[in-house]
């Protein structure tokens, strides 16, 4: 059974930085997409950045691009997101996902319990 715990979350103030950590237990991830999404409330779930199994191939939503950057190490089962230059706006639960099919958009069949982000102005 796959795995998946986010730390790293917090309280922050505007123009601060976080980084969350994904931590995937059960399989390996090495042929898998790995996905940050968030959820602000009375919001839908949002894709927010991905990368696949290799790195080779990236996206990230026009509304952190620049600020936030996804990155991976396999060896240790790992997938962070760097968040800079939070916003407001950014304030949300941040679940990190897993795709099987290192699709970067879509069949992300397991998730994280989401780590709370709080963006103070």
């Amino acid at each position: 059974q796959v795995q998946l715990v986010e730390s790293g979350g917090g309280l922050v103030q505007a123009g601060g930085s976080l980084r969350l950590s994904c931590v995937v237990s059960g399989r390996t991830i090495s042929n898998y997409a790995m996905g940050w999404f968030r959820q602000a409330p009375g919001k839908e779930r949002d894709l927010v950045a991905a990368m696949d199994w290799s790195g080779s191939n990236t996206h990230t939503a026009d509304s952190v691009l620049g600020r936030f950057t996804i990155s991976r190490d396999n060896a240790k089962h790992t997938v962070y997101l760097q968040m800079n230059s939070l916003k407001p706006e950014d304030t949300a639960v941040y679940y990190c996902a897993a795709s099987p099919t290192d699709s970067l958009f879509f069949n992300y069949d397991y998730w994280g319990q989401g780590t709370q982000v709080t963006v103070s102005s």
